[in-house]
């Protein structure tokens, strides 16, 4: 009997009907094991990886090996999107086992979870001997077994945390830099060779430090490239060259999320056209095949559709012909590079030059995107993740200002609706949803971590205090039921399930690490609110950059980019006047468009901390939230901005041009 039917993960439906005797992970399954006494095969994957497709029509769509699998073990199947610290563990032993990692990961453990034999995709014909064999000496010398596992459990437990320094100062941040330098592709952008990954955080932190030439040659090349949807915008996980030209097809809401941030801020710091074009390309893209009924973000779109990789996003000269006619699909050809770049004659669309006739790729693109609607689209990954969900509001909240896109700031605010209503529950974070049903998941550290990134990201563009609020009960979270005690932080919480490791990884991945993505937050909450606590926290959780930046800076960009803003102060900025006043939105939006560091606003009316204009303070009848509007009304009757660092202000100002001028003063 197959045990998956009522899950709410869309990976774990995806073998609700297998021959397999699946079962969630649970301590039902554990008990399972423990009754038959057999051990654990927990299989863990996601639902837009293609290798674990091709694992399940292989293997576990087939009767002769799920027979294996049902006879000798207690089958365990994974969604490591909903369960990442179940993955963690399990991928840290894979990895200290075979030197390499990946998905599907398939881990042989025993009834208590402690695995002794590990691996990622295997192909049937050895998929089946590996049973049979694990089998046989799980039969047959089950105290090796036994000891292979409690030494793999050993061995990562010693593995201590990595070691703290303190906070990163200017020179750390100028070897961070060189670093970067040494593994940098001057010719296609990146860093590194194949397969090359969009390098988000480290991105930022380039932008935010000023450097133009590796920032720019990378935004550049992928934005030109096959790893960007040419015609319906968003990016892919990856490019399996050094050159961004065919990607490995599956489109992550994470990626996508951080990215629209990224080329916010590189059109900000002049990215031009391209910036924009890409930016509000992907935007369209989130709201048109990502938001989900209920208003939040759905979690990925497959590689695959019809069961081959790329399908939905390749084309032919001949394809091109007939829905474009001769002469416009012979232009296209040229224009995409139409040349064979995949498989079977096919190939991934590429722009690597502006158009020659800008209308004429208008009319080319939205035509070709109309006949791609009528192909069999990629499944789609539904499930609403806490994390994720949590850039994209920021991502999407900062678009719609600088853009004057408000539909894009109201889909911000309908995902963190929907959060604030379905994920927090009994004043807890939960870290999935679907259908506007909650899941039984306890949020992660990134879940905390990034929901309040993009809460105080959506207060500065709304002026909502509610979100800030909410943002500092998730923080107060992370610093109550997180922290290590040394400065760093886990990833899960004090009281959450207990694996046979905590896990605590503080370098980023294809998303900042919980480590750094919580600094941020607290080192904006501070900002806003003066907070000493949240401040030292912060600088005590960056310590680590200090240790990483000189050697591997590409595992600590989140990391290096909220060092950056750190040093910078960051700049608090307190915009205050009525509400309807055009003057006062003015201001606002100045604030938002500038290119400065780890910036927060705090948007207010004044009237809670000023007398009638003067700028006199008074003494609240209540506490003034967040605490950087304390005592800063308008002036003369006129909205005011006040730029400040650790509530240390200039001289108000009136006016866009001042404002301007005092924030690219320094």
């Amino acid at each position: 009997m197959n045990h998956l039917a009522g899950s709410t993960s869309p990976y774990l439906l995806q073998h609700a009907d297998n021959p397999v005797d699946w079962w969630p992970w649970g301590e039902e399954a554990f008990a399972e094991a423990r009754r038959r006494d057999v051990p654990l095969l927990i299989s863990v994957g996601y639902s837009a990886c293609h290798w674990c497709h091709v694992m399940a029509h292989e293997s576990f769509e087939d009767a002769d090996t799920a027979r294996l699998m049902n006879e000798h073990f207690v089958n365990v199947k994974v969604d490591r999107e909903e369960r990442p610290d179940v993955d963690a563990v399990y991928m840290g032993a894979t990895q200290a086992m075979t030197r390499q990692g990946g998905w599907p990961m398939t881990v042989f453990a025993t009834p208590d979870g402690h695995p002794f034999y590990c691996g990622t995709y295997f192909p049937r014909p050895h998929f089946q001997r590996l049973l049979q064999e694990v089998h046989r000496v799980w039969t047959g010398d089950r105290e090796s077994v036994l000891s292979q596992g409690a030494k793999v459990v050993e061995a990562l437990n010693d593995n201590t945390a990595l070691p703290s320094g303190p906070l990163p100062g200017a020179e750390t941040l100028a070897r961070a830099m060189d670093n970067l330098r040494e593994s940098f592709d001057p010719v296609r952008g990146g860093f590194g060779g194949a397969p090359k990954f969009p390098p988000s955080m480290v991105l930022e932190f380039l932008l935010r430090s000023g450097e133009r030439e590796m920032s720019a040659r990378t935004l550049e090349a992928m934005a030109r490239g096959g790893i960007y949807d040419q015609l319906g915008g968003g990016f892919a996980r990856y490019s399996v060259d050094a050159g961004w030209v065919v990607p490995h097809f599956e489109k992550m809401l994470y990626d996508n999320a951080l990215l629209l941030r990224v080329y916010i801020h590189w059109w900000k710091a002049g990215g031009g056209d391209l910036a924009r074009r890409v930016a509000l390309e992907t935007a369209d893209w989130l709201l048109r095949e990502m938001t989900t009924p209920e208003g939040g973000f759905a979690s990925a779109l497959d590689a695959d559709s019809e069961g081959v990789e790329g399908k939905f996003y390749v084309w032919t000269p001949d394809q091109l012909d007939e829905v474009l006619g001769a002469d416009d699909g012979r232009w296209a050809t040229g224009l995409f590079e139409v040349t064979g770049t995949f498989e079977h004659g096919t190939s991934v669309l590429q722009l690597l030059s502006d158009p020659d006739d800008p209308a004429r790729h208008e009319r080319v693109r939205e035509r070709l995107l109309a006949a791609r609607e009528r192909r069999v689209r990629p499944g789609r990954d539904d499930k609403v993740v806490a994390s994720w969900n949590g850039l994209a509001i920021a991502a999407l909240a900062e678009t719609g200002v600088v853009f004057e896109r408000p539909d894009l700031v109201a889909a911000a605010e309908r995902a963190a609706e929907l959060l604030a209503r379905v994920h927090v529950v009994d004043g807890r974070l939960l870290r999935t949803s679907r259908d506007g049903r909650a899941g039984a998941n306890a949020g992660v550290l990134e879940d905390h971590a990034n929901l309040a990134e993009g809460l105080i990201s959506l207060y500065g563009v709304t002026g909502e205090a509610r979100w800030l609020r909410l943002a500092g009960t998730l923080l107060d979270i992370v610093l109550d039921r997180f922290s290590d005690g040394k400065g760093g932080f886990y990833d899960t919480a004090d009281d959450a399930e207990r694996l046979f490791q905590r896990p605590q990884d503080p370098t980023d991945n294809a998303t900042p690490s919980g480590q750094f993505a919580a600094a941020g937050a607290l080192l904006s909450y501070a900002a806003l609110t003066g907070s000493a606590r949240h401040r030292e926290a912060a600088e005590a959780a960056l310590g680590t950059v200090s240790v990483l930046a000189p050697g591997h800076a590409r595992f600590a960009g989140w990391g290096l980019a909220v060092a950056r803003a750190a040093l910078d102060g960051p700049v608090e900025v307190a915009i205050v006047g009525a509400p309807d006043d055009p003057r006062r939105a003015a201001l606002h939006r100045a604030a938002l468009l500038a290119d400065v560091p780890g910036l927060v606003v705090a948007l207010g009316d004044g009237d809670a901390a000023t007398r009638g204009g003067t700028g006199e303070a008074l003494a609240p009848a209540e506490e003034v939230f967040p605490a950087l509007l304390e005592g800063r009304g308008p002036i003369d009757e006129a909205p005011a901005a006040y730029v400040c660092r650790g509530f240390t202000c200039r001289l108000p100002v009136t006016t866009v041009d001042a404002l301007r001028t005092q924030l690219t003063a320094d």
